[in-house]
């Protein structure tokens, strides 16, 4: 399965007219939040694939205009393609505004996450949009990282970490993937490339994603599962 993760700047490289060849081959897009919603509506059109995606601290707009198309994983656990995905959007808290957190504040959210995740017997690939502490973040208070996201690579051991919050062009270390035990920690700043083995799913759930912890609110006449199929 081939994913394209993206964070934090829009990419000129695929937000122009040939963007429906470039993402032709894409199987899942999924973002790290603090990008425009028309963007991520862009790309859900142009690759005819899911784009799943988590609120970064600048995202406080998408309550008014959330990006079309799209589907917000915040605090939930889907599988598409036999994939588990979690997503955990915010920063740390450093001042006011929406999609901010305290340790303590994402440690509830990761707690009220254990029954999903006992169920789906863990997780693959968890989206963030801060980096867990000391892994890829950086020292000025915005942009720390969580420390409870650590205990979660902990605890779970997810194959992969997205995140996106400490741009690659701030003068800080600019390394993309970092190792913390069995977990690569990625920072998806503008895009990056994810492949993975395909994995043996049943024909009936391919191009399905298949929420695991409540479906997301739809029209009354729309079926609890969305199929993204051609």
């Amino acid at each position: 399965m081939k994913i394209l993760a993206v964070s934090d700047e829009e990419s000129p490289y695929l937000w122009d007219s040939g963007a429906a060849q470039k993402l032709k081959d894409y199987d899942l897009i999924l973002s790290s939040g603090d990008l425009k919603a028309d963007y991520l509506s862009f790309l859900v059109t142009m690759a005819k694939c899911p784009v799943l995606y988590v609120h970064g601290n600048h995202d406080g707009h998408y309550a008014k205009r959330p990006p079309e198309g799209c589907d917000c994983i915040e605090d939930k656990l889907v599988v598409y393609n036999g994939v588990r995905i979690l997503g955990l959007g915010g920063s740390m808290r450093y001042r006011p505004g929406p999609h901010q957190y305290t340790d303590r504040q994402m440690r509830r959210r990761i707690s009220k996450l254990r029954l999903a995740l006992w169920r789906s017997g863990g997780v693959d690939i968890v989206v963030t949009h801060a980096p867990p502490r000391g892994i890829g973040d950086a020292e000025d208070p915005a942009h720390w990282g969580f420390e409870a996201l650590r205990e979660l690579l902990d605890r779970y051991q997810p194959r992969y970490l997205l995140h996106g919050h400490v741009h690659l062009n701030y003068g800080a270390d600019p390394t993309r993937l970092r190792q913390y035990g069995a977990t690569a920690v990625i920072n998806t700043s503008q895009r990056y490339v994810l492949e993975l083995p395909d994995r043996d799913v049943k024909p009936r759930d391919m191009g399905r994603l298949i929420w695991c912890n409540g479906a997301p609110k739809l029209p009354e006449d729309t079926k609890p599962v969305r199929l993204f199929m051609e």
